[in-house]
């Protein structure tokens, strides 16, 4: 089973269509680009495991994103070295070990300012935030670039970077978390559910719209309580890949808390164009009260 949660509707079952009313408008909302041509179906051939969502060729998924101009708040975190990669990690203030962590996973730009803030915000409500650097210090500038890093990640050394990332959060004398969660966004929010796979002693993932496995089998190993954030305009994962997430989910005895919004790929993407600051902000209300829950008991 699955809770199913939309802002604009009230709880829905399982066979009911995750289609909902308009939210209200975004602050400054930006156009939608229109796709090159009609996405393919569902079913049809899926390209390579490259990061991208599936349903969308290079050029129609290159047109979700797009970088806004406006400056991050200054970090306050610090910069450190792990497994030879530089990560960027925001400690509490005034609050000892141990303190509950969380994994903060970059969109597809890579761990550029706006990224490290959301782990500053992570830590002004008492976690150990640590941003992983999946691009290797780079960070992209335009959508072009963006793929490019993108597709150069190799799964393996990804996957045994968030592993030491995960080990950190639980060993360094200034967090020792008991309980570590991940969260991600589009690029991000496929490697937190890839993470939540590969990790049984992870307690909590949330994914934002990230590319999805739809096979029970390989979701039968996680052991992490799930919470999802997708937009119903959203053509690279649309609402139909979902369901089927979340009903291959329920075959495989678990379970996730979901929350979609009249609104497109990237709309809580700090980073995006398309940030809607309203449907961002009740999407992160939820995120806060899971973490609250699952990361310190409350």
């Amino acid at each position: 089973m699955y809770l199913h949660r939309a802002r604009v509707l009230p709880a829905l079952a399982i066979a009911l269509a995750l289609a909902c009313k308009p939210a209200a408008p975004p602050t400054d909302p930006a156009p939608a680009p229109e796709p090159a041509s009609a996405p393919p179906s569902v079913d049809a051939e899926q390209p390579a495991d490259t990061g991208l969502t599936g349903v969308l060729d290079e050029d129609q998924f290159k047109a979700l994103h797009e970088l806004r101009g406006d400056a991050a708040p200054p970090p306050r975190g610090e910069m450190i070295e792990l497994a030879g990669v530089k990560m960027y990690l925001s400690l509490p203030e005034g609050q000892a070990a141990p303190v509950p962590g969380v994994l903060v996973i970059h969109e597809w730009w890579g761990l550029n300012e706006h990224i490290k803030h959301w782990a500053d915000r992570l830590a002004a409500d008492g976690y150990a935030a640590l941003a992983v650097d999946l691009y290797g210090g780079q960070v992209a500038a335009d959508p072009d670039g963006a793929m490019s890093l993108m597709k150069g990640v190799d799964e393996a050394k990804a996957a045994e970077l968030l592993t030491a990332a995960h080990e950190f959060l639980a060993s360094d004398p200034r967090i020792k978390a008991e309980r570590r969660g991940v969260v991600g966004w589009c690029f991000g929010g496929g490697w937190s559910l890839k993470h939540a796979i590969n990790t049984p002693a992870l307690d909590a993932a949330v994914i934002y719209y990230g590319r999805l496995v739809t096979d029970p089998a390989a979701l039968g190993g996680i052991e992490a309580e799930l919470l999802g954030v997708f937009g119903n305009q959203d053509q690279g994962i649309p609402p139909e890949v979902v369901q089927e997430f979340a009903g291959a989910l329920e075959q495989a005895g678990k379970r996730i808390e979901l929350h979609t919004y009249d609104a497109n790929h990237a709309f809580a993407n700090p980073s995006s164009q398309r940030y809607d600051q309203a449907s961002a902000a009740d999407a992160w209300s939820h995120v806060r009260a899971f973490f609250q829950r699952t990361l310190k008991g409350e």
